[in-house]
C-alpha cells in the first residue's frame, strides 16, 4: 500500500481481517461509505495512542466517521465475531497455543473487601477497633491548662 506507515495493517493482515468484517455495501441513500481499511487503521491508531477521536490524522477519514463506525460495530458485535472467526482460523492452522494465557492486571477489578482480611468472628468493625485504641497522638494529652 502506497504511503503505509509502520503502524497500519499489512496486506496480509488486511486480507485476513477483511474476510471476517461486514461486506462493504453502498448505502441506499446518501454518500457512499468510506472503505473499511482506512477506517480500521484509524480505529487501531486511536486505540493504540489513546488520543481523543478529534486528534485522528486526516488520512483515516473524518474522526466522526471513524468513531461512528467503531461504535456501530461495537454495539452490533462485529468485533467479537471477527475475533472469534480469526481465532478459529488460527486454531485450525495450528497457530494458537491455548496453554498460554496473559492477563493484564490493570484491567481486573477486585471487590473492596478482597484485600486479604480473614473472614469470621475474629474481625471487628472499624468503629469498635478505633474506640478501644489509645489516641495515636499525645499532643492533646500533654497540654494542660495553667491555673489563673
Amino acid at each position: 500500500m502506497e504511503g503505509r506507515t509502520r503502524d497500519e495493517l499489512t496486506a496480509a493482515q488486511w486480507a485476513r481481517l477483511v474476510a471476517v468484517l461486514p461486506p462493504q455495501q453502498p448505502p441506499k441513500v446518501g454518500k457512499p461509505n468510506l472503505d473499511h481499511r482506512p477506517i480500521v487503521n484509524g480505529i487501531l491508531w486511536r486505540l493504540r495512542t489513546g488520543a481523543p477521536w478529534r486528534d485522528l490524522p486526516e488520512r483515516y477519514g473524518t474522526w466522526q466517521t471513524v468513531s461512528s463506525r467503531f461504535r456501530r460495530w461495537r454495539l452490533s458485535g462485529v468485533w467479537e465475531q471477527a475475533l472469534a472467526a480469526l481465532q478459529t482460523q488460527a486454531q485450525s492452522e495450528g497457530r494458537i497455543d491455548w496453554r498460554l494465557h496473559f492477563v493484564d492486571g490493570t484491567t481486573i477489578r477486585a471487590h473492596q473487601h478482597a484485600a486479604g482480611a480473614k473472614k469470621g468472628a475474629g474481625s471487628k468493625p472499624l468503629a469498635a477497633v478505633e474506640g478501644a485504641s489509645p489516641p495515636s497522638s499525645t499532643c492533646g494529652s500533654s497540654v494542660t491548662a495553667s491555673p489563673s
